[in-house]
């Protein structure tokens, strides 16, 4: 019987995480072990399990993890293993990337494997910048060429007359550092000075940037512009049709870079939609969300509840998933809830409550505790029974308000919200590196954990400013001594999202 696959070399694509394919997430999800480039975009590894082993291998300029021989032996030694390897790859496997080395150690090891291309950035990136590599006016083929071979060697293997005198697109990989020798060289062989030429670093990413010139002004312009690797470099006529299609840089939001503070499982939907807008998106999460679990006279509760308790109150969405969780554990059925009143303090906690198909009895206009405590009249709350299912670090004048108005309240801790002090995606030592333009705040929790890391970025780096979701956040915020440069009108994400949109 034939044996699965269990090692793949699979291309990551050129930074976007929507430029992902299909197959190279469900091979990470499935992954042992995962080993991963330099341009990798580390955001992917999240969608890994929680055991997985990360191994980094990657190569920059001058700063070799592993040299390559290493690391194909390693694949090698981890093939026998019987796990499930996964071996990334920025871009395409098999396109500059050493992948076909890889597999032939592979091979000759007696092990199989499959390859799993991945967009390449020689036409994701021109793409982003408002290139394409082909045009029926302007070029009618393009070549994509290694940057890392000295154009001025006696024996070259690429064929620079024809290179030069070819009227397609041509695409340099990781040749910033020799483009003075392959720009002169080129008009050495007969292309014109004054062919347009584009650089683009960090494509389709947030981190995107891209200067233009001529093949005899472009050396002359990333020195002064002092453009770093990595970065493709595109000459032809092509670049010239940048000026009217270039749709990724024209975002609204691009080349702002914003921090998200959420929590990492609840980090992606600020950030999908940031970066849907242009942003470059840095997730530093302050909180991690454990689950706890809940006593025994709790559980026995579940089995009717509405003999106990006349209202349920939710102040945020992970109370309803950490309730809900030990409720269906508890009880299959959601008839077990009986008669009991729901209420939520805003649209995302609604949102999971509705999607379970529960009516919500009460939800004040304004999304925050003290409203929804204020909605709850003298009347309505004396004698009745509340059970709050929350966190840990759960604001009290909820509770405080309902028993002054002669209420009886359960508070159940459903899940506790601790300091993430992990840095998977390298964002935390970017940020310290780098600075920010924004760092945004969606609970107090956040700001207070935040304020406990102490970030400082390093003299010379952007200098942050602070974006609340409400007046509750801003408050714990200015408590510490920040200063709020943005609150949103509405206390939501979406609210958020929109006054940063109205700001620019």
């Amino acid at each position: 019987m034939a044996t699965l696959t269990k090692t793949f070399l699979v291309g990551a694509g050129p930074g976007d995480l929507g430029l992902v394919t299909l197959r190279a997430r469900t091979l990470i999800e499935r992954a042992d072990v995962i080993l991963y480039d330099y341009l990798c975009n580390p955001d992917m590894l999240r969608w890994a399990k929680a055991d997985v082993e990360k191994i980094y291998v990657g190569k920059s300029a001058g700063n070799h993890a592993l040299p390559q021989e290493e690391i194909n032996a390693l694949l090698v030694k981890l093939a026998g293993t019987g796990k499930v390897v996964v071996r990334l790859k920025g871009g395409d496997p098999y396109v500059f990337g050493r992948g076909g080395e890889e597999a032939q150690a592979l091979a000759a090891a007696g092990y199989s494997f499959e390859v799993v291309p991945g967009i390449t950035s020689s036409i994701a990136a021109p793409a982003y910048a408002g290139i394409p590599v082909t045009h029926r006016d302007c070029a009618s083929s393009f070549t994509v060429i290694t940057g890392h071979e000295d154009p001025t060697k006696e024996n070259s293997a690429l064929d620079w007359r024809a290179l030069a005198l070819d009227r397609g697109t041509k695409i340099f990989l990781m040749g910033v550092e020799r483009l003075p020798q392959i720009t002169q060289r080129l008009i050495a062989e007969g292309a014109s000075p004054s062919t347009p030429v584009a650089l683009v670093r960090w494509g389709t990413t947030g981190r995107q940037e891209s200067i233009d010139g001529t093949l005899a002004t472009i050396a002359g312009i990333v020195l002064a512009r002092g453009f770093k690797a990595p970065a493709v470099t595109i000459i032809g006529e092509v670049v010239s049709l940048r000026e009217t299609l270039n749709w990724f840089e024209h975002r609204p939001l691009f080349g702002q870079r914003i921090v998200v503070t959420r929590t990492r499982p609840h980090a992606s939907a600020l950030s999908e939609q940031l970066r849907e807008l242009g942003a470059e998106v840095l997730e530093i999460p302050t909180i991690r969300i454990l689950p706890r679990a809940l006593p025994a006279e709790a559980t026995a509760q579940l089995e009717n509840l509405s003999a106990h308790q006349d209202w349920i109150v939710f102040t945020s969405p992970n109370a309803v998933d950490h309730f809900f969780t030990a409720f269906f554990a508890a009880q299959p059925d959601l008839r077990a809830l009986g008669a009991v009143k729901i209420a939520a303090v805003g649209p995302a906690t609604a949102a999971k409550l509705t999607a379970l198909h529960l009516q919500i009895a009460k939800q004040p206009k304004e999304f925050t505790t003290e409203a929804l405590a204020d909605a709850f009249t003298e009347a309505e709350t004396r004698g009745q029974r509340f059970l709050l299912p929350r966190s840990n670090l759960a604001n009290p004048i909820l509770t405080q308000q309902l028993l002054a108005h002669g209420g009886h309240v359960t508070e159940w801790t459903v899940y506790d919200t601790v300091p993430e002090t992990s840095d998977e995606n390298g964002a935390r030592a970017r940020f310290l590196d780098e600075g920010a333009d924004w760092i945004t705040f969606t609970s107090s929790s956040t700001v207070e954990n935040w304020h406990a890391l102490q970030l400082h970025p390093v003299a010379g780096a952007r200098v942050p400013r602070h974006a609340s979701i409400g007046p509750v956040t801003s408050a714990t915020l200015r408590q510490l001594g920040y200063t709020v440069d943005l609150e949103a009108k509405s206390y939501t994400i979406t609210g958020l999202i929109e006054s940063l949109l109205t700001r620019f």
